[in-house]
């Protein structure tokens, strides 16, 4: 096996010589493999001598926009999320109070705009611009309006709304639902039942949009994919209200498609 000498070795004797350049003439492929290597490292230290400024500058730029971004959500976002739920409070409550009966319409009105110098909900979204408590401003913005029989608004606002959330999410799609089957976009209204049932797999949405997408489905004359949606409540959520009635449906849904 062929060894590479490094540079500026020399042979002890004629004979070792001739060796060395047997072994090269028959290594030539090796040689010229690390005399390539060597001229490329010496080609990537005169790059990095003649451009360390610049180098130099590029990673300061990176750590700077590594930093300021930790040090905008520390000090900026974080605090702005805090303030932002602090202000939120009073909305939230009016919603509450409304979804309880108490003066709805007027305290949906409140939650949206606020009251007494105190901000609404769409007071929020424009304050806090990009915070989670500005995301969650929409769904309770979309609601209220909802409540006030302002379906496009409703639409609107809950369609912007982002949820990961095991209710919220599909109540909004579901939400949505509503909007368009007052506004008598009924096709519309039975895609969102869809999305809002499959979003989350539990006891508490999910049969509840799988019984409102069964009943539009049948309103539209699509009795097999009703009856598909209350078969899903009868044998997968059979403890539910929904399940409690779901037998009359699949009747009809049954008849239906056998005309």
């Amino acid at each position: 096996m062929a060894t590479y000498k490094k540079r500026g070795y020399k042979p002890k004797t004629e004979k070792e010589k001739e060796v060395i350049e047997q072994d090269l003439g028959e290594n030539s492929t090796t040689a010229e493999v690390f005399n390539t290597l060597d001229e490329t490292a010496s080609r990537t230290e005169d790059f990095v001598a003649a451009n360390q400024k610049y180098i130099f500058i590029i990673i300061g730029v990176v750590a700077a926009l590594v930093l300021g971004y930790l040090g905008f959500k520390e000090f900026v976002t974080k605090p702005a999320q805090e303030e932002a739920m602090n202000e939120m409070y009073h909305a939230q409550k009016q919603f509450n109070d409304a979804v309880n009966g108490i003066s709805s319409d007027s305290l949906y009105s409140v939650t949206l705009n606020g009251s007494e110098g105190k901000f609404g909900m769409l007071d929020i979204m424009k304050e806090y611009s990009g915070t989670p408590a500005a995301n969650l401003a929409k769904y309770y913005a979309g609601m209220s309006y909802l409540n006030l029989k302002d379906y496009k608004n409703a639409v609107s606002m809950l369609d912007d709304y982002k949820a990961e959330d095991e209710a919220t999410g599909p109540l909004a799609k579901g939400a949505i639902g509503d909007a368009f089957v007052q506004l008598n976009q009924k096709e519309d209204a039975l895609k969102y039942y869809i999305d809002a049932a499959k979003m989350r797999d539990n006891e508490l949405t999910t049969p509840t949009y799988y019984y409102k997408a069964g009943t539009i489905a049948l309103e539209l004359g699509k009795a097999t994919e009703a009856l598909g949606y209350f078969n899903i409540i009868k044998e997968k959520y059979p403890s539910t209200t929904e399940a409690s009635s779901v037998d009359v449906f699949i009747g009809k849904a049954e008849a239906m498609s056998n005309k």
